[in-house]
């Protein structure tokens, strides 16, 4: 996970650079593949000015044909943050923590002090399976965004090879 996690924020941080750059005109001074993460090498001697050509029509068509668009991925916002809530988590737990609370208080003689008590405690293990949860799907939502970004890439890569760029 924090392999993933690493990834995913190298790939942010290169993507919004990338938006920055676009907003900026500062593609003059840092290529299109340096900002997607990809190097190409002109194994045919190419200029940088036919460099900066190709790097152009190939983010392109690389849009074109995934239908990917680098800057709207990276500029998507973030899954919502703040306390856990949704799920019905915390109500769940209640409900069994209530229940499992009544039979211990029946058996010591309180049947109400027992449910109450297990209530607080099933609300407290509800709330955290509800931010477990919400971990989960933020780090699924990570996890596209970085895998959406590399088959970008990966189109990018391949019109780059096919204009006689090696690509790494």
């Amino acid at each position: 996970m924090k392999q993933a996690m690493g990834r995913m924020i190298t790939v942010v941080a290169i993507t919004v650079c990338m938006i920055v750059m676009l907003h900026s005109g500062v593609f003059a001074q840092q290529s299109i593949s340096s900002s997607l993460g990809v190097v190409p090498y002109p194994s045919k001697g190419q200029s940088p000015e036919q460099q900066n050509k190709d790097e152009g029509e190939c983010y392109a068509w690389a849009k074109q044909q995934t239908g990917i668009d680098p800057v709207a991925v990276a500029s998507a916002p973030p899954p919502p943050s703040g306390p856990a809530v949704g799920g019905g988590e915390r109500v769940k737990g209640a409900a069994r923590g209530a229940a499992g609370g009544a039979a211990v208080g029946a058996i010591a003689g309180d049947t109400g002090k027992g449910a109450a008590a297990g209530a607080v405690v099933g609300t407290m293990a509800g709330g955290r399976q509800a931010r477990q949860n919400k971990q989960a799907q933020g780090q699924q939502a990570q996890d596209a965004k970085a895998g959406t970004l590399q088959h970008f890439n990966k189109a990018f890569g391949a019109c780059m090879e096919g204009k006689g760029y090696v690509v790494k």
